[in-house]
């Protein structure tokens, strides 16, 4: 792209940034619309339904017989779009005054209820679009002054202002962040385009590609570009046709999955009927299909939220968890990645070092995939919505592996620390992460093909030997874990015995016979008691050992140690210290317990 080009690209959004800026101010003055999300509702579906009339012009030029999903008075240009009058001057085609009472009473009530979803594909996107949207303006002329300056300022059969439309769009989504949930709708553009340029979904070999809390499309769109990019002029209409009916998305919530439809509209997806509104984890675990399953999936499911009580109940015992974010990996590594199919998630630091659900997930992802690299991100990638450090992990799901055993296709996981540009403490919406901070990255990642044979260790990057760590803490636990069952299989036969005692009392009346064998039942169930604490210390001393090797917060060992001063970092420092000093004395007392329970066990026997 030339200097002279981006200026004029640069300027296009900036004209369209402050009419839908003047937009949101005329907005303000209306009695109906509170607060930026419904501003930014209210001017979704008006923008769909402009974007879906142009976008029907394209399509009538080239269908002579295309008929459109609308009815025919609910059409864009049959009822806001101004039309010139006999002296050449446009006016509206509704009065102010009668325009409120169309839109409440006419138009809505058409678009929610009388459309036909299983007429066609279009048809189910108009139905979806509407089922929840909401007019929040009361004001006619306001409305009027709104519609006058969609008409005025926004062409989309112009490409260019279709792209800059784009930009525009994420900017509104990224000035929402500080709108409560809003901000759970927007990854920045850097992240997406970075994760999709990774990943990189083949448009030869026709991979699908899903994002399952889709959100406003950011990954989708950028999944998009990825295949656009490896279009050529020898590309046939068919391989540019199957763009479309390679992405997948699905989004819970309204606003968000019409935004997507839209932004599908605005990259040219003619028909988004693949981004379907529904919450991902309300479909029951056994619901999903071999069908369901796609080649790439990238997304930023939405962390630190929880599910009601009705969505999840039939997961898998041990996969059973409220957490929105562990949910969703819980899907993505058992239900919807192909074999040999490609994964990146961003995810908090909170799953890295988390223990118990998330523990089980990792150790899921460690056996079932092929977890390559970490990028640890920086703080303030997701500011001002969240300061919570996040990380985008990539792994590859593997074959599956049936020989009785249990085999981990994760060997060797790669770290990457992202620092801040040069100058920079934070980001910040006027300071965001961009895409050519990825080029280090970029330029270290090598090829999956040959296991990243090329990449090296540098002041960012450094590898863990998972494989070697996992068998030395599986050699170390076993002992232990030995021991419990051991244990344990003492104690069931005492109890064994006591239940049998307890069997042989059934009928009796003898009183002294009833009495002595309760005391025999006592004495067993005295002597299976302390076996059953003993194998219970004997397997926690054996997870003591285990399960840490699934913490993936490994802090960088090649970046020099930073000297602060600062008193909130000392005072961490010094808890976590004194935690680390607590941990290992409940592991030297519990090794000590082991150790002489085992020598009194065999004393007693």
């Amino acid at each position: 792209m030339s200097i002279a080009q981006a200026e004029r690209n640069e300027k296009n959004s900036m004209n369209l940034s402050s009419t839908i800026k003047s937009i949101q101010d005329i907005m303000r003055k209306d009695d109906g619309v509170d607060g930026d999300a419904q501003r930014l509702g209210q001017l979704t579906w008006m923008l769909f339904l402009k974007v879906f009339d142009q976008r029907e012009e394209e399509w009538e030029d080239d269908n002579a017989t295309y008929k459109s999903p609308l009815p025919e008075r609910y059409r864009w240009r049959n009822w806001a779009a101004y039309i010139a009058d006999a002296e050449g001057k446009k006016k509206p085609q509704i009065a102010g005054s009668e325009l409120i009472s169309f839109v409440n009473n006419e138009l809505f009530p058409s678009l929610k209820d009388q459309i036909d979803a299983s007429k066609s594909p279009q048809h189910k996107v108009i139905k979806q679009v509407f089922e929840d949207a909401n007019n929040y303006m009361k004001s006619g002329p306001q409305m009027l002054a709104v519609i006058e300056k969609l008409e005025d300022a926004i062409n989309f059969h112009d490409f260019k202002t279709r792209a800059s439309l784009g930009d525009v769009y994420e900017q509104m989504l990224n000035d929402l962040r500080g709108a409560g949930n809003a901000g759970e709708f927007y990854t920045p553009r850097a992240i997406t385009a970075f994760v999709a340029d990774r990943v990189n979904p083949r448009l030869d070999k026709r991979e699908t590609v899903m994002d399952p809390a889709c959100g406003t499309g950011g990954f989708l769109t950028a999944a998009i570009d990825q295949f656009r990019n490896q279009l050529t002029t020898k590309s046939s209409t068919e391989d540019k046709r199957a763009i479309e009916e390679l992405i997948h998305g699905i989004e819970k919530k309204q606003l968000p999955h019409l935004l997507c439809t839209t932004n599908m509209l605005l990259h040219g997806i003619d028909v988004p009927s693949q981004i379907e509104h529904r919450n991902t984890l309300g479909i029951g675990w056994n619901e999903w299909s071999a069908n369901d399953k796609v080649d790439c999936l990238i997304t930023n499911p939405p962390f630190g939220g929880y599910e009601d009580d009705t969505v999840g109940g039939d997961y898998p015992t041990d996969l059973r968890t409220r957490e929105t974010a562990d949910m969703f990996m819980a899907l993505i590594i058992k239900k919807l990645l192909k074999e040999n199919g490609r994964a990146a998630v961003v995810l908090p630091d909170g799953f890295l070092f988390g223990d118990g659900i998330k523990g089980t997930l990792k150790k899921l992802l460690l056996r079932d995939c092929k977890l390559h690299t970490i990028i640890r991100l920086p703080k303030g990638v997701f500011a001002p919505y969240t300061t919570i450090k996040t990380n985008l992990l990539f792994f590859t799901k593997g074959a599956t592996v049936d020989d009785g055993t249990e085999h981990f296709h994760t060997d060797t996981i790669w770290f990457y620390e992202h620092p801040y540009p040069a100058g920079y403490k934070s980001y910040s919406k006027t300071k965001p992460i961009r895409l050519e901070e990825f080029k280090p990255e970029q330029d270290w990642w090598g090829d999956e093909a040959n296991d990243f044979a090329d990449r090296v260790e540098n002041e960012f990057a450094w590898k863990v030997d998972f494989k070697t760590k996992r068998e030395q803490a599986e050699a170390a636990a076993q002992p232990r874990w030995q021991r419990a069952e051991e244990l344990n299989n003492l104690a069931a036969a005492l109890e064994g015995e006591a239940g049998d005692l307890r069997k042989s009392l059934v009928g009796s009346t003898d009183a002294a016979y009833r009495e002595k064998i309760d005391t025999q039942i006592a004495e067993l169930r005295a002597k299976a008691e302390p076996l059953r604490l003993q194998a219970r210390d004997a397997q926690a001393a054996g997870d003591r050992i285990y399960w840490p090797i699934f913490n993936l917060d490994i802090k960088n060992p090649n970046a020099p140690e930073e000297e602060t001063h600062d008193p909130d970092l000392l005072l961490e420092k010094y808890k976590k210290l004194l935690g680390e000093i607590e941990e290992t004395e409940s592991q030297l007392k519990s090794e000590l317990a082991a150790a002489l329970a085992h020598h009194f066990v065999n004393e007693n026997a």
